[in-house]
């Protein structure tokens, strides 16, 4: 059994067991999270419908916070002697999926 689920701005296939990063949630490690399902795959049934899905909860646990990948941004401008040079790093969360009660 899988779902697809809202994480943030995506969508992430998840099973039981599975540890994945999402954007920042509020919590400390240990604290239960819910994640809204927006499809169900149990074998060959498939649930997407809104009102099924609305019973539907995945639930996950926060294992610890994380940071993204480091992005080096980069502007210049020829021959004004402008240049600007500016990095981030998002800040994530890792969870690991603990339960998905259909």
């Amino acid at each position: 059994m899988y779902a697809i689920v809202r994480a943030g701005g995506r969508q992430e296939k998840v099973s039981v067991g599975d540890v994945l990063l999402i954007d920042k949630v509020t919590g400390q490690p240990g604290d239960a999270v819910e994640l809204t399902p927006l499809l169900l795959v149990d074998g060959a049934t498939v649930t997407s419908d809104a009102d099924k899905l609305s019973k539907v909860s995945v639930k996950a646990e926060v294992v610890k916070p994380a940071k993204g990948p480091k992005i080096t941004i980069i502007k210049y401008k020829n021959k004004t002697g402008y240049k600007k040079r500016q990095g981030h790093r998002q800040p994530l969360t890792q969870v690991k999926i603990t339960e998905i009660n259909a």
